[in-house]
């Protein structure tokens, strides 16, 4: 045993933990969880933990079931909500295998793996910084808002606040460190920013943020959800993610003598996710209801542009503190709450990748507001737009190569099928607006 496996036995042992949750995602981003005692934990290390693999979304097919979860002793955390006398708990992120112990291709760790791999030939890592939002409910169904607040509204006892502090602490017992929080723009809405991690910790980092707000705000009895756009009415909930790539120590955005103070390496890297943004877009923006977030603007971009102080691009370029070229990064904007983080990452590092190899040029930058513009004003300085609709989205999904590449033929074609049958039974159904503005037509 490593001396990670060591700290796991030692932390189980000095905590008197008696349950490990073994967790993983399936293809669309939803944790899946198995809860082994101590004693097997050891074994489990070595040799997996055996499941059927047919039974978890996009995984596999019945005859090629048999799949085995490997436990990543280096994200061994206790789970702070679960520490608690005789029930202590904690879990560790798995990577999934087959019986002949090598990797599932259906893995969506291992896509974002494969994808950190190739960076790593070229000589980069992936930093990121997530800006997670999501809004707080006193009841589900109908949603209803859990305050009245608005952006940076300091919201009374027991209305957020609190529910923002236990939320937090739970996320830094867990070595999950916060930057900021605060209340966002609409009623019930909340965002916690992480701080820079690289893009594997972060995808595992993210996972465990959904689990802890949904604990949090279910010891406060109320409700908390990822969904982009649960109002109408009200701004969606997006995950604006700061990218930024070091060759070691040194930040590889970063140009002193520049005008923008970006690198080559920089904005090739830029030119890429533009190039490619609406191949992935049905990736990062995964759901029927991610398109009314997009086509809502309240700073949810909707067309394929980049801007330095411009919130409507797609792609924006922050002021950064002068003499820390550290903070040089971009702001990729499209992405929202109910994004599996694995498979996003890995999109954007490939396509990013893939503009830094094939030198794509910069486009022009977009000065002002994008959505000011009229469509003819758009095709003049050649600003196209992303999907509007997950259909879309799905049919330019489905001819891109770096894309396929990107997921593997495997989750490649198990994400477009779903996503299809989504869509379409999405087509199929009467909405109240529809009755409301027809039911009287003729």
């Amino acid at each position: 045993m490593d001396s990670l496996s060591d700290h796991v036995f030692r932390t189980i042992e000095e905590h008197n933990v008696r349950f490990v949750r073994l967790w993983f995602s399936d293809v669309l981003g939803n944790l899946k969880s198995v809860a082994i005692a101590p004693a097997e934990v050891e074994g489990a290390l070595v040799e997996g933990v055996g499941f059927d693999g047919s039974a978890i979304e996009g995984f596999a097919r019945v005859f090629e079931a048999d799949m085995v979860a490997h436990p990543d002793p280096s994200t061994f955390q206790i789970l702070p909500w679960r520490d608690s006398g005789d029930m202590t708990t904690a879990r560790m992120f798995c990577d999934i295998r087959l019986r002949d112990g090598s990797p599932s291709f259906a893995d969506p760790r291992y896509v974002l793996k494969r994808a950190v791999d190739k960076a790593a030939q070229a000589g980069f890592t992936l930093q990121v910084h997530p800006e997670i939002e999501f809004f707080l409910l006193s009841q589900l169904h109908p949603p209803v808002p859990l305050d009245n607040g608005g952006y940076f509204d300091h919201t009374t006892l027991g209305h957020g606040t609190d529910f923002r502090r236990d939320a937090i602490l739970c996320l830094e017992q867990m070595g999950i460190s916060v930057e900021f929080s605060h209340h966002e723009g609409a009623p019930g809405q909340h965002e916690i920013d992480l701080r820079y991690a690289d893009a594997l910790t972060m995808a595992d980092n993210i996972m465990t943020f959904r689990v802890v707000v949904r604990e949090s705000a279910v010891t406060q009895g109320v409700h908390a959800t990822f969904m982009p756009k649960p109002f109408t009415q009200f701004p969606g909930s997006g995950m604006h993610s700061h990218l930024s790539l070091f060759e070691g120590d040194r930040n590889a955005f970063y140009d002193a003598a520049d005008e923008y103070q970006l690198s080559r390496t920089a904005k090739h890297f830029i030119a890429g996710l533009l190039r490619h943004a609406p191949e992935f877009t049905a990736v990062t923006n995964q759901w029927v209801n991610s398109y009314k977030r997009l086509a809502a603007g309240d700073e949810a971009p909707a067309f394929v542009s980049w801007g330095r102080s411009n919130r409507s691009a797609l792609i924006r370029v922050p002021q950064w503190t002068p003499g820390k070229q550290g903070s040089a990064r971009i702001e990729y904007r499209a992405l929202d709450s109910g994004v599996n983080p694995y498979l996003a990452f890995a999109c954007l590092l490939r396509a990013g990748l893939k503009g830094i190899e094939e030198e794509y040029p910069l486009p022009p930058e977009a000065e002002e507001a994008v959505t000011d513009l009229s469509p003819r004003e758009r095709r003049a300085i050649g600003i196209t737009e992303l999907p509007q609709n997950l259909d879309t989205a799905l049919r330019v999904m489905e001819a891109s190569e770096l894309v396929a590449d990107t997921l593997g033929e495997h989750v490649f074609e198990h994400f477009l099928r779903n996503k299809h049958a989504e869509f379409e039974a999405y087509r199929r159904q009467t909405t109240p607006w529809e009755i409301e503005r027809h039911i009287g037509l003729m």
